[in-house]
Order: structure tokens, then sequence, then C-alpha cells
């Protein structure tokens, strides 16, 4: 067991120092072929390299196909039966990892619409879920003790359970993309995710499940090895952007190993503060309140400071939910909103309210912050609803399952 995982830490050890030293030798490049961005929370305007996740995807994949043969040694040297179904995940997880990175680049430089960003994760993970239909096809969950009496010990979802999985896939690849926009955000929250597995995967290899947190490992230490090379030059002030190509491809391989790791349920609790921020955003993401196309914190040249954005828009233009909502949000003292009426007609009002990002609700809270420590802040958050998610995994998941 422990000859793979050896052999992937030497390999992801490479990887981390290749990436190291090959991220400033592409960002000419790339800002020769016009993919760049201004960072708009800075005073000096200059060009900075986007997209650079593809570099971290490609070492990460290339590590990966290196170390193929490494698992399967014992096999292939004894003349031993040969574990194709293991063989196949592995192929296939590499399959949907790699479409998600071809398809997040493709958004980088095509600039993909919303449906399209729920879309092709949907695509890209089908071969992933094939071979879980193939090799498993496990769709029965146990229910929780509290409603057992209802629903008894366990319910066969059946296809319900490849559509959770189908939109855990979309969930993940989205997630880390709406919680993202100040240096070393996206990179950061992910690098901190991949270690909490890292750790799941490391006390469970004890368990029953051990082949599938093996697996996990495999994707898990050549990922975070390449993800902290590339944060180094991600964070503030950053010297490249990641772009939606690391967003998309960090989600997918998160989700590979969620489902094949037979841990989705686990994977989820790592993501609290995704989740957050996704409810947070609803409003604005279904467009029941006004949504533009940036919600970034707004920059203050003077200070030299983050500020909570706003939008501003006529109470009007809210339908019933959307004034339901956001009249919830004003009483849990959630948003920032400050009501104006229009000079030339009184009887339109006019709110001017923060965007709803998690970003924007720690910049009302704390006030106007320097780009560093807002990231910080937000990555301690990551930190401790990772300690939360390991409390419900263990301490608390008696109350609710047979342990």
């Amino acid at each position: 067991m422990w000859f793979p995982v050896l052999v992937n830490s030497v390999v992801s050890v490479v990887a981390y120092l290749v990436t190291l030293r090959i991220i400033p030798r592409f960002k000419d490049m790339f800002v020769k072929a016009n993919l760049y961005g201004i960072d708009m929370s800075k005073s000096r305007k200059e060009k900075i390299p986007e997209a650079l996740g593809v570099v971290t995807g490609c070492v990460f994949l290339i590590t990966l196909f290196i170390f193929i043969p490494v698992p399967f040694s014992q096999s292939i040297l004894k003349n031993a039966d040969f574990p194709h179904d293991e063989f196949v995940e592995l192929v296939s997880a590499l399959l949907s990892i790699c479409c998600m990175l071809l398809l997040g680049f493709a958004d980088d430089v095509l600039d993909l619409r919303w449906r399209h960003k729920l879309l092709l994760p949907t695509i890209s993970s089908l071969p992933l879920l094939m071979v879980y239909y193939v090799n498993f096809n496990s769709t029965t969950i146990i229910v929780p003790k509290p409603f057992r009496q209802l629903f008894g010990f366990s319910i066969n979802l059946g296809i319900l359970y490849y559509v959770y999985m189908g939109m855990l896939a979309v969930f993940c690849t989205n997630a880390i993309n709406i919680l993202a926009g100040v240096n070393g955000l996206e990179v950061g929250q992910s690098v901190i995710i991949a270690a909490s597995i890292i750790v799941f995967n490391i006390i469970e290899l004890g368990g029953d499940l051990w082949k599938a947190h093996l697996f996990s490992l495999y994707f898990m230490l050549p990922y975070i090895a390449t993800s902290i090379a590339l944060l180094q030059h991600n964070w503030y002030p950053s010297r490249v952007f990641v772009g939606d190509t690391f967003c998309y491809f960090s989600g997918m391989t998160f989700a590979v190993v969620g489902i094949l790791g037979h841990f989705s349920k686990t994977m989820l609790l790592f993501f609290l503060p995704q989740v957050v921020n996704f409810v947070y955003s609803v409003p604005q993401l279904f467009h029941l309140v006004p949504c533009p196309r940036h919600r970034l914190p707004r920059y203050n040249i003077q200070t030299n400071k983050l500020e909570a954005s706003v939008t501003t828009f006529k109470i009007s233009d809210l339908n019933c939910l959307g004034k339901l909502i956001m009249a919830v949000f004003r009483i849990l003292h959630l948003v920032h909103w400050v009501e104006k009426k229009d000079s030339d007609n009184d009887k339109e009002i006019y709110v001017e309210c923060n965007n709803l990002t998690l970003i924007n609700f720690v910049l009302i809270w704390k006030g106007p912050t320097h780009e560093a420590t807002l990231t910080t802040i937000l990555l301690i958050i990551q930190v401790l609803c990772s300690l939360l998610a390991f409390t419900i995994r263990y301490p608390l998941a008696s109350l609710f399952y047979d342990i």
C-alpha cells in the first residue's frame, strides 16, 4: 500500500519544483497572446497574465500519466491478474479532469456564458458516472437515525443518485469560481480543501474502504503540490491570475475523488464556505436581485484598501420573492441596505445594496480591509470550516449513524 504513496509523494515534490520554475517562463507568452488582465484592486494598472491555471493542470496531468503504471506494478511484474476495474477508474478520472481543464481554458479564451458553465461540467462528468455505474452501481444510502422510523434503514435512490453526483460535479467546479476575486483566494481555498481531504484519506486508510482513499491520495498529493507552487505566484501582490481554468480543473478533481472515493457527503462538508457563499449569492445568481457582471470588492485608491462593492436598483424592480428574501437578509443584518428617494419622483425608491458574496459580507462586518488581510481572513474561515467538518464527520456522526 505504501510503495505507490511514496512514489507519488516523490513525483509530487518534483511537480511542485517544475511548476514553480516554469510559471514565470510562460508569463510573457500569455501576455503576447492577449491572455492577460488588469488587477482592479491595485493602483498600478499593469498587464498580468491570465489563465495560468492551465500550466498547473498540465503539470498535474503529466505527473499522473507518469505515475499510472506504479499502482499496478505488482500485477505487471508478477504477471498476476490485472485489476482492470481499478485501471479504468484511474483513466476515466484523468479523462474527466482533462476535459474540464480544456473546457476551463476555452472559457478563459472565449468568455462563455453562465448556461455553458453549468453544462460543461455535466458533460465532463459523464465518463466518471459511466465507470461508477459499471464498477459499483451502488445507489443505496443509509438513512440517519432520527428518520429511520419514517423511511427505514436505507433507501435506494436509483437514477436520482447519479443526478446528485452530476450536480456535485457542477457545484464543485462553479463554487470555487464564485468565491473569488482577490489575490490568492481561489488557490488558497483549494489548497486547504485538498489538505483536508488528504488528512481525511490518511485517517480512513485503516478502514474497509482503504483502496478508495488510497485512490484519492494518488490525485490529491500532486494536486496540492502544483497548487502550492501556483499560490506562491498568485499571492498578494499577484504576478499571475489563475483564471476559470484553475477553478474548473480544481472542482472536477475534487468531484472525481469524492465520487470514486465514496465520500461525496464528507466532501461537501469541506466545501462549507463555498456552500454558504452560494446560498448567500442565490438572489443575484438567479436574478431575483440585479446582478452586475463583476461583484468584486471596490478598491479605494486613497486608503489602498478594499471596500464592499454595491449594486443600485429600484425597489419596484424586485418581484415578490426577491422582496421577501431581502427582507429576511435585512432582519438578520446580512446586507448593507440604504434607501433613497428619486429626486424627480418621490414615489420611486432606489436601494443601494452590497453585492451578495461572502467576500463583501466580510468587508461589511470588518470594514475597509487591505487585500492581503482580507484573503487571510477568508482562508482562516476555510480552515475553521474544515475543523468543523471533521467534528461533524467523527464525534457527531454517531448521533446519526451506527459507527
